[in-house]
């Protein structure tokens, strides 16, 4: 089986002097401000930011050891339990989560001047939100949280990918699915209905991002648009912020991983192909996605499905 993608989207940020007379200089921050538990961000922010953090987890921890058909259900479950577009604001406002713990950049915004002119130009404008002092080191953040998240699951599902030929050693993982139709009826009904985290996982937010270095280097359009977003809270304009939320790139890269998941999971036959299925498309691709809607550029990850 093979899955091959090609998702070309130019994306061009111009570097935006807004610094004279928007922001003041600002002031020289504590220890304690820069802590994670110091910068919360808008309840809001913080459910949708929580829905990413909470499939992420739940999908990487997904074990690469199969003893049998229920738990290749249960995996093939867990990886598929999530609604594309639901996701791709997630990803987004996490990043914007990430940006809000720098703190340089929350106090260049919030001392900003004229903040009605701010907030219109960033939804109008994003990238400008890299313009101002700890712009950059904000979408260093950011990038260094998508990734993190990213690489972790698609490593995970190239495991599982990978059991899918060792399995082969198990007599019950040749054997046809039961069912296969009522299976993939639920792998859609489940990619269907939007998941809520409840307040354990939100509170989990924060330790996850605590575990994310910083990735320099230019910023794909997600990190653009969370870096901005992430400004809009802190001007109390969160609302005029969630258009931003949706990012289209990696929007389809996301909707895409999962149409596949579903052409895969209808040509398979044996129980070992499932696990193909669920490692490469619901989880490596997935994972690949969110990597890459950190980047400029082409968005690449395997299109062309076929047996």
């Amino acid at each position: 089986m093979t899955f091959r993608v090609l998702v070309r989207a130019g994306v061009a940020i111009g570097a935006i002097a807004f610094l004279a007379g928007c922001a003041e200089s600002p002031r020289p921050q504590s220890r304690a401000y820069s802590s994670p538990a110091a910068r919360p961000a808008p309840s809001n922010l913080t459910a949708e930011a929580g829905v990413f953090e909470a499939y992420m987890r739940r999908a990487r921890a997904i074990d690469d050891q199969f003893a049998g058909p229920a738990e290749v259900s249960q995996a093939l479950q867990a990886g598929a339990s999530h609604e594309p577009r639901q996701l791709e604001h997630g990803m987004v406002a996490y990043a914007a989560v990430a940006a809000l713990q720098e703190p340089r950049f929350v106090a260049a915004v919030r001392a900003s001047r004229n903040r009605a002119e701010l907030a219109r130009r960033l939804a109008a404008e994003p990238g400008l939100a890299l313009s101002l002092p700890g712009g950059e080191a904000a979408a260093a953040r950011a990038s260094g949280a998508l990734i993190t998240q990213g690489e972790a699951l698609h490593a995970q599902g190239l495991k599982v990918k990978r059991a899918a030929y060792s399995v082969q050693r198990q007599a019950w993982s040749k054997r046809s699915v039961s069912d296969p139709r009522g299976r993939l009826a639920r792998v859609k009904q489940l990619s269907a209905e939007p998941y809520r985290a409840d307040a354990a996982e939100s509170a989990r937010l924060y330790s996850a991002m605590a575990e994310s270095g910083r990735r320099s280097g230019p910023a794909g359009p997600a990190v653009v648009r969370g870096v901005a977003l992430a400004a809009l809270s802190v001007l109390g304009e969160e609302s005029r912020g969630r258009a931003l939320m949706s990012e289209p790139r990696a929007g389809e890269c996301l909707r895409l991983a999962k149409l596949n998941l579903y052409q895969c999971l209808a040509a398979a036959g044996p129980q070992y192909e499932d696990v193909f299925c669920l490692g490469q498309h619901a989880m490596a691709d997935t994972g690949q996605c969110v990597v890459d809607a950190t980047r400029p550029g082409r968005m690449t990850v395997r299109a062309s499905y076929r047996r």
